[in-house]
């Protein structure tokens, strides 16, 4: 082989002390991904919390069909009451789900575990969005687990391709709406307790709605707040696809709810990072 060959061939040595590419190192999608996987082994280790927040909603759900469904009168068709509690329960499911996000995320910044992530350039996004990311996994395994109990104790959907599709696409939008609502509260607060405590206000939010009775039946002065409430189109939305009953623009409501409250705590999710780190 000539030496013109061989230099051809042989790769550019940089000289002594050049920076390193940084076309080369890891994006923000890897470093939200890591960022994920790590909260994911998080939750795995925290057993109590996890048990909750899938037990709860179930216990919920048949605490509501079987104590009380025979007492209400929802005004509907349907024989059982689990086919009206049912969407409810699952907007409930993805307010506890999601109120974990943010005991997380002050646990992070109250760790100084932040700091670390700063001197490796992972940037504030990728570390909240990971937390998102993780609590939308965790609640979808939660809805799933909720939906499978609804079939067991006789929730029979008669829902169309299409409203299947617009079900997953509002569930998975609250979910992630709700989990960066958690992320902004986990950096207000100053403590994990003090977070917990905020998100219970976010975890009550389905009770004024139309989740577990009609909002005409409610007094006056509630019937209005939960009709114009963000969490009531999107249950209205859901029972109306499940049962597969006519739902209008319902869903595009839910879905304008999901995306307003997305956009308003994304913005102050930065703000307060940047806040807190600087």
């Amino acid at each position: 082989m000539s030496d013109t060959a061989v230099q051809r061939r042989a790769p550019a040595r940089q000289p002594d002390g050049a920076a390193e590419d940084p076309g080369r190192g890891p994006g923000p999608l890897t470093h939200t991904v890591v960022m994920a996987a790590r909260a994911l082994r998080i939750s795995s280790r925290n057993t109590d919390a996890l048990i909750t927040s899938l037990a709860l909603p179930i216990m919920l759900m048949l605490i509501f069909v079987y104590f009380f469904g025979g007492a209400i009168d929802t005004g509907t068709d349907h024989d059982s009451y689990v086919m009206y509690v049912v969407p409810g329960v699952l907007l409930l499911s993805a307010g506890f789900g999601a109120a974990t996000t943010a005991t997380a995320v002050s646990e992070d910044m109250k760790g100084g575990i932040i700091d670390r992530f700063r001197s490796l350039d992972v940037g504030g996004t990728p570390v909240l969005a990971g937390h998102v990311a993780a609590s939308t996994v965790r609640n979808l395994c939660a809805t799933a687990l909720v939906f499978g109990v609804a079939l067991l104790i006789g929730f029979r959907p008669a829902a169309s391709w299409s409203g299947w599709l617009l079900v997953a696409a509002v569930l998975v939008a609250y979910i992630v709406a709700l989990s960066w609502i958690s992320a902004a509260i986990g950096l207000l607060a100053r403590t994990p307790e003090a977070a917990s405590g905020f998100t219970f206000f976010m975890s009550f939010l389905p009770y004024p709605s139309s989740a577990f009775v009609p909002t005409d039946k409610m007094p006056d002065w509630l019937h209005g707040f939960a009709d114009h409430q963000p969490v009531t189109p999107a249950i209205e939305s859901l029972r109306g696809l499940l049962l597969g009953q006519e739902v209008g623009n319902t869903p595009w409501i839910a879905l304008a709810w999901a995306a307003g409250m997305l956009a308003v705590a994304i913005s102050a999710s930065g703000a307060l990072f940047r806040i807190r780190t600087r």
